[in-house]
């Protein structure tokens, strides 16, 4: 399977090597990005190079107007919508309980939970055959933090992938006769600049003891299980949460 596909917040990160490997695999890519113009327009011209298909559309997936305008330029631009890849979050603020506010939690599940949902519904609306849709696939990108809990301070973080490993189950439920598949992913410890705040790349050294594997992950590993469960080879995926952390 291959068409269109909106992967948000792809201007770097497993977001950036998601675009890149699904145009690789033939799809056009709507490359969704917040703040992150160039890096966007890099990954665009990256994807170009190789033959590919893609545009840039900014857009704050908190906001769902904004979405909304996101997949309506996306359809336009590229044709129907039949793949999501819901990557866009945010680390928030690391910080205990204690010390978490309304100013701290409300912009990270505004954009980890609320933006996933306003997201996947505006994917339903256009692939659902119940809508007048082909079908399609879903993948939202969650972490191995839902279920260990988060780093120290992050739990609000948490507690907002848990969040889509719930409705990852559920939607599955709600959307599998609609033609549509769901699915998740739950990543490890991987470079991004996700990790910066909490130490960077030498965190990622010392955390290394304590993952099986022996070392961090990398984008483009997590990209490959987006790829293949998007592929019709995981046809009758549907409702999973895939870890991809390493043994973690």
């Amino acid at each position: 399977m291959s068409g269109v596909v909106v992967v948000t917040g792809a201007g770097r990160g497993i977001g950036a090597a998601c675009a890149k490997a699904l145009a690789r695999a033939g799809w056009k890519v709507a490359v969704n990005y917040a703040r992150s113009r160039d890096a966007a327009g890099a990954v665009v011209a990256d994807i170009a190079r190789e033959g590919g298909t893609a545009v840039a559309i900014a857009a704050d997936v908190a906001v769902q107007d904004e979405v909304r305008r996101l997949f309506a330029e996306a359809e336009s631009r590229l044709g129907p919508i039949t793949g999501l890849v819901a990557n866009a979050g945010i680390g928030g603020t690391i910080a205990p309980i204690a010390e978490q506010t309304e100013a701290t939690l409300a912009p990270l599940f505004a954009t980890n939970v609320y933006g996933t949902m306003y997201c996947i519904g505006e994917a339903v609306r256009r692939m659902s055959t119940r809508h007048g849709g082909s079908g399609g696939a879903i993948v939202s990108i969650s972490s191995a933090a839902a279920r260990l809990g988060g780093l120290a301070g992050m739990v609000p973080y948490a507690a907002s992938k848990g969040a889509i490993d719930s409705m990852t189950v559920g939607l599955a439920r709600e959307l599998g006769r609609d033609g549509i598949r769901v699915n998740a992913i739950r990543p490890g410890l991987v470079d991004t600049d996700i990790v910066g705040p909490m130490g960077g790349r030498s965190m990622l050294a010392q955390m290394a003891q304590v993952i099986p594997m022996g070392r961090h992950g990398e984008p483009d590993e997590i990209a490959q299980a987006a790829v293949w469960l998007l592929s019709p080879a995981a046809s009758y995926v549907h409702g999973a949460v895939v870890d991809v952390s390493g043994g973690r």
